[in-house]
């Protein structure tokens, strides 16, 4: 596997940093693997414009872009969340998606909050 320089790596975190307009979470129907689907099939709640901090050093290796806590997004459907996505919503970009720790039964009408948690790109091997 060819060698990347943390520079690269960086590159990739910021672009998440830069284009991350939302985070949504989403039903445990199917997994949120387009922005359609992470933005409205499957949306049960949004947080607008997510904090991040880094990018910074791996855990073991590589470089890393921290999402901060969120403790304010809002719900819109009563269902099961099971996924998160992170999208730019200008261009319609599904940028990531990945499975909550443990799914979590939300309804309509309140607020979701997610703990801190790291994007991380190893180094190549």
């Amino acid at each position: 596997m060819a060698f990347l320089a943390d520079d690269v790596l960086d590159a990739a975190c910021e672009y998440i940093s830069t284009y991350t307009e939302n985070l949504y979470i989403t039903d445990d129907t199917a997994a949120p693997d387009t922005f359609t689907k992470a933005s409205d099939t499957y949306k049960c709640g949004v947080k607008a414009d997510p904090d991040f901090t880094g990018p910074a050093n791996g855990e073991v290796s590589g470089r890393k872009i921290t999402c901060d806590a969120i403790s304010d997004g809002t719900i819109s459907a009563t269902a099961t969340a099971k996924y998160f996505a992170l999208t730019d919503d200008s261009e319609s970009l599904l940028i990531l998606y990945e499975e909550l720790d443990s799914t979590q039964s939300v309804t309509n009408g309140n607020t979701f909050s997610l703990t801190a948690f790291d994007v991380e790109f190893p180094d190549a091997a």
